[in-house]
Formats: C-alpha cells, structure tokens, sequence
C-alpha cells in the first residue's frame, strides 16, 4: 500500500503586541458588553495580509472588507474597539 506525501501547507504566524492599559480598560469593557474585535487570516493574499472581524451580541459576524499587514491590523483593531467603545458607553 503507497500512501501519498503531502505538502505542508502555509501557515500564518499572528503578529503579537503589548497593549497599554489604557487599551485595555477599552477592550475589557467592550468585551463584558459582547462586542468582540478578532483577526483572521486573509487566504486569498499572501502570508502578510490579515482581516478584521467584528462581533456584536447577536452572534453575527462583521468582516471589515479592508486587508492589513502585519503592521497595521493591531492598530486598526485598537480603533474599532475604541469606535465602539465611544459609541455605546454610557
């Protein structure tokens, strides 16, 4: 019996960043309040593009047609949790 070898397929490393405890107090509170700011891979791009995913309460799930570098994607989810932080607090 032959078994075929496959090739190990790509994979994507997330990039990782220190947030500042400014931000988060913004994302604790966003998250008891079931909002929820996430990053996923971009398989259609090569190994340095990500997107942004946003979860409301209802359990739908918003993807941000954009794509970000490695760079960019922490500071952009910083800014959605900070947009809807300033939108719903009371």
């Amino acid at each position: 019996m032959a078994f075929k070898k496959w090739n190990r397929s790509p994979s994507k490393k997330t990039p990782v960043r220190s947030w500042q405890p400014d931000e988060m107090k913004i994302i604790g509170w966003c998250l008891n309040k079931k909002i929820g700011v996430g990053i996923s891979p971009d398989w259609k791009h090569d190994l340095h593009h990500w997107q942004i995913d946003i979860k409301i309460g209802n359990g739908k799930v918003h993807t941000d047609p954009n794509r970000y570098s490695d760079e960019d994607v922490h500071e952009n989810v910083i800014k959605y949790y900070k947009y809807y932080y300033e939108k719903y607090r009371d």
